[in-house]
């Protein structure tokens, strides 16, 4: 059931959706599921449902539908979020800061394992335990942790460079905030941030 290069990555962009959707349902209490009930609930059709899960095996019965938290724990693992990924966050100003406070991360297979910011007045404060770094030991920190995953929370003016550092210290997966596009190696995956982006989008629609 792992990942392959062969299915589309809209299709697994929608995983952490499902995934999202079956955890309230864990939550309430619910055994099984439909994909026509999860298509309801997502604004996805139960087709497209059935097709997307059918890249990665069967996990549902005729007549009985999905087991909730069989699919569940399928999916975390299909997303390799069964597990722990230590993650960096470069840049503690508003949102950097309030990217290290969140804690929705862990339970969904995230933990935020190091800061790193420029500013000497923040250096060496401590955020839920973690001491902010400075950013000479960006690179030396994500190596010694095996770190692949970070946030960048910086001026916009300073993410590529920060984006270097962090791909030249083993980074794969970076979760972008800086409003730039970034320009990345081939093997290493980018998503963009950009709340001004989704507002800009959704005011078309309040004409």
């Amino acid at each position: 059931m792992a990942n392959t290069p062969t299915i589309p990555d809209i299709v697994i962009g929608r995983l952490p959706i499902y995934l999202r959707a079956l955890n309230h349902m864990i939550q309430e209490e619910k055994d099984y599921t439909s994909s026509h009930e999860l298509g309801e609930r997502l604004g996805i059709s139960s087709a497209q449902i059935r097709k997307d899960l059918s890249h990665f095996g069967e996990f549902g019965k005729q007549g009985t539908g999905y087991n909730v938290r069989f699919l569940y724990d399928q999916i975390r693992q299909i997303l390799q979020v069964d597990r722990q990924w230590p993650m960096a966050v470069v840049g503690i100003g508003d949102l950097g800061r309030a990217v290290a406070n969140y804690r929705g991360f862990e339970p969904r297979g995230f933990q935020v394992a190091c800061l790193f910011d420029n500013d000497a007045d923040k250096i060496r404060e401590k955020i839920n335990d973690l001491e902010v770094l400075p950013m000479e030991r960006l690179s030396d920190e994500i190596e010694k942790r095996g770190i692949q995953v970070a946030m960048i929370a910086v001026p916009a003016e300073a993410a590529q460079a920060v984006a270097d550092q962090l791909v030249e210290a083993g980074v794969r997966a970076i979760l972008n905030y800086a409003p730039i596009s970034l320009v990345v190696p081939p093997n290493v995956r980018v998503q963009h941030i950009d709340p001004a982006v989704h507002l800009q989008h959704m005011a078309y629609y309040l004409r």
